[in-house]
């Protein structure tokens, strides 16, 4: 039954096409065809009546016609009907006649009795029709219907002549003596209709032939240009195209086999900044080169990978899509990822501390007891000095080199929880000699994610150039934070190996398989420490937002790494706008 109606609803869709177009060519067709019918049937008739008056006017206008009715129409005188059948009224009326090819030629007295008739026994009658218009001296034609059937008609009157036997001009009003009818039959005035209506018929059959050919093509176009979807079918995708693209949270872009854009919804255009990008070419776009890359036809698909387009960072994949075997183009989806990454930043740094508080719990618990132990046993003064040692140094002891160089709470806090981290991995944090921090930090969420990614780095760089025997120094990370009225700067330095010359740490990564088991962090390869990730991009990103930056001070090698090193690693420096108050 399905099958049944899906089979009605292709051949509808295919019958309408045809049927409309053909039923607007015939329509077209008849229309032209009926007022071309009117049109020639009217001049027909009025060829008819002017052809009837002139054969009127004709047969009026002979001298011998004139002067004999003129002599039968005395008024008393007595009719023979078969003199007159012979006379030479008749013979004029009957030579006219056979000459011109009309119904009847008539000719009548002053009284409207029959001189001449085609129908010899009809003389001497009164005429069917009013002959009062010709005898009163007007001329008239007309369409009626007399004893030899329907007729175009003409009637003109008989003026008579003078005592003399003379003719007498019409400007001396001569009276009328009589008139004469000439009538052409119907059927004899529209003889040459159907030859004249032949061009027309066979213009308007070549026309529906077109139409037909015309149609036929079209159907095919559509189908080809619709991949066979039903009207009905295109109004359902139509419909639920506007509400996908439009209810979705996620960004999509589409392009045709060309390159050129053919959808892009309103949440793809804010995450990629673009502005009426459908139709245009994806070259002409201002897109991530990685994000370019992936829609171009020459790169493989399926393709994801993370990009970062502006203040966002972004999750794309790339699909190519295919109905019958036939290349339709791509389609992109974009998840905005920037909430989640800085989320993410943030949750690291609450769970470093928190694992810093959980390792130096123990910690201030034994200092509470060895306070209890002092007071217990008298030593009334070693305890207010081991007091007073506690509210210098504080409750807690962080693993971090130099940590009273730092005094801002949150800043003392964060690097503390990263100094527990990276001790558990055995690298040292020390806090550098440039140290000075006057302010409070106001923006902890960017302070967070571009330190926390420059510090994570620089462990992970330390912990690449790690020392092979007891004999080398343990690895280290040195950070330097500085204020300047609202603007915080930031240097971090490791014990690395630095960073090939070749790298472009800063540059938004191009897509491609990602091995197993690697992450943002890199892997053992120290050309891989820096810049692997979408850690140092984004940094500088949300750096940039508030007329910061981030860049490399120091590819590392050579040089004065601290009182026993000869050598340091990278060194990072950011400035941060209005992250101090």
């Amino acid at each position: 039954m399905t099958d049944d109606r899906s089979r009605r609803r292709r051949l509808r869709f295919a019958t309408e096409v045809l049927v409309l177009q053909l039923v607007v060519v015939v329509a077209v067709v008849v229309l032209t065809s009926a007022v071309f019918v009117r049109i020639e049937v009217t001049r027909l008739e009025r060829a008819a009546e002017g052809t009837a008056l002139a054969i009127a006017q004709s047969v009026a206008a002979q001298d011998d016609l004139r002067t004999e009715v003129t002599r039968l129409s005395v008024d008393g005188t007595d009719l023979d009907r078969a003199d007159l059948a012979d006379g030479p009224v008749q013979q004029a009326a009957l030579d006219a006649q056979r000459r011109t090819g009309a119904l009847f030629v008539v000719v009548t007295d002053d009284r409207g009795i029959r001189l001449a008739h085609p129908d010899a026994d009809r003389i001497g009658r009164m005429v069917s029709t009013s002959p009062d218009a010709a005898l009163g001296g007007r001329e008239s034609v007309s369409w009626a219907r007399g004893t030899l059937g329907e007729s175009a008609r003409a009637k003109v009157p008989v003026y008579g002549t003078g005592a003399d036997g003379t003719g007498v001009g019409r400007a001396s009003r001569p009276d009328v003596v009589g008139e004469v009818s000439v009538g052409f039959a119907r059927d004899r005035v529209y003889d040459t209709l159907v030859e004249d209506s032949v061009p027309v018929v066979g213009a308007g059959l070549v026309a529906v032939l077109l139409a037909v050919i015309a149609s036929v093509l079209i159907r095919r176009r559509l189908v080809r240009l619709t991949l066979g979807v039903q009207p009905e079918e295109l109004v359902t995708l139509v419909q639920n195209q506007r509400a996908v693209l439009g209810g979705v949270g996620e960004g999509v872009i589409a392009t045709s086999p060309s390159g050129t854009v053919t959808v892009c919804n309103a949440e793809a255009a804010r995450l990629l900044a673009l502005t009426r990008p459908v139709g245009r070419a994806v070259t002409d776009l201002d897109l991530p080169d990685a994000l370019a890359a992936m829609l171009d036809r020459a790169a493989p698909t399926p393709a994801s990978a993370t990009v970062v387009a502006g203040p966002q960072v972004l999750l794309v994949d790339v699909r190519s899509v295919f109905r019958d075997g036939l290349d339709l183009g791509r389609v992109a989806v974009l998840r905005d990822r920037t909430d989640v990454e800085a989320l993410s930043r943030r949750l690291d740094a609450v769970g470093s501390l928190t694992q810093a508080l959980r390792a130096q719990r123990h910690e201030f618990a034994n200092r509470l007891h060895a306070i209890a132990g002092l007071l217990d046993v008298g030593e009334t003064t070693r305890a207010r000095a081991y007091l007073a040692d506690v509210q210098e140094r504080g409750p807690l002891r962080y693993p971090v080199q130099h940590a009273d160089r730092l005094t801002e709470p949150f800043l003392q806090a964060f690097l503390g929880a990263k100094g527990v981290e990276a001790a558990e991995r055995g690298v040292l944090l020390r806090i550098g000699p440039e140290t000075l921090v006057q302010g409070t930090i106001t923006e902890p969420g960017d302070v967070t994610t571009v330190l926390g990614n420059l510090v994570d780095n620089a462990v992970t760089a330390a912990l690449s150039g790690a020392r092979s025997s007891p004999d080398q120094p343990q690895p280290w990370v040195e950070v330097e934070v500085l204020d300047e009225g609202t603007t915080l700067h930031l240097s971090v330095m490791d014990s690395g190996p630095g960073v090939p010359g070749d790298r472009d740490l800063f540059a938004r990564r191009s897509p491609g398989p990602r091995a197993a088991g690697d992450d943002d962090r890199g892997s053992g390869d120290p050309g891989q420490v820096h810049g692997l990730g979408i850690g140092l991009p984004l940094s500088r990103e949300i750096a940039r937002r508030n007329g910061g930056d981030v860049w490399l001070a120091d590819r590392g090698g050579p040089g004065d790494g601290g009182a026993d090193d000869t050598t340091h690693g990278a060194v990072f420096c950011a400035r941060l706008g209005g992250a101090v108050g």
